[in-house]
């Protein structure tokens, strides 16, 4: 059953692929919410307050003042957050076992391969002071290989899982920025048509504007 809140849920974040998430699953869910800007370009992710909720001193994280037993919680690290804000809404995230394996399959693929891998491509592509042609080619393959590995999953296919989820957002916020990574969507249509129908969605649109 889906849980409602007046009380808005406190996102402290960014504008990066990872603290994209957030609002974006928010917007969906149809739950109040205010951005915290934590602008990582001035190091304010070292703050005690804000390493007193988020201990890696990474974005994004929330305070939920509506939280188990209604009480408070903080949750840190954008994978956990999408989960507990998919169990406290019923939104985006099946109760179904078999359903919700799936949709964790290809979340966890996200945070553990294709966002390490496609930041690492970005970094030294776009960002890193020496240009190292090793670091560039490697993680640029990686990427690309990466983006095959979700091109063959989009085969017949909407959505990563059985339907929308979680898992979908995880991957959009990266994948949006593709051209950045050195990939090209030629030779990826599944990827393409995908991508294309989730940036059109309305919430995620608010999402990306939230920040």
């Amino acid at each position: 059953m889906a849980v409602t809140t007046d009380r808005p849920i406190e996102v402290h974040t960014w504008s990066t692929p990872n603290g994209w998430k957030i609002p974006i699953m928010l917007e969906e869910c149809g739950l109040p919410y205010r951005i915290v800007p934590v602008n990582i370009g001035k190091g304010e992710q070292m703050a005690p307050d804000f390493l007193a909720i988020s201990p890696n001193n990474k974005i994004p994280a929330i305070v939920d003042p509506d939280g188990p037993g209604g009480q408070p919680i903080s949750v840190f690290e954008s994978g956990a957050i999408l989960q507990y804000l998919g169990r406290k809404t019923g939104c985006l995230y099946p109760t179904d076992e078999r359903a919700r394996v799936m949709v964790d399959e290809w979340l966890f693929w996200q945070v553990g391969g294709l966002g390490p891998m496609l930041g690492q491509a970005h970094h030294f592509r776009i960002y890193a002071q020496e240009k190292i042609p090793y670091a560039v080619d490697r993680y640029t393959e990686e990427a690309k290989r990466l983006y095959r590995v979700l091109d063959r999953r989009l085969d017949g296919r909407e959505h990563l899982a059985e339907t929308y989820s979680i898992a979908d957002i995880a991957c959009l916020t990266w994948v949006k920025f593709h051209e950045k990574q050195g990939v090209a969507l030629d030779g990826l249509p599944n990827v393409r048509r995908w991508r294309e129908a989730l940036l059109a969605r309305p919430a995620v649109q608010r999402g990306f504007s939230a920040i």
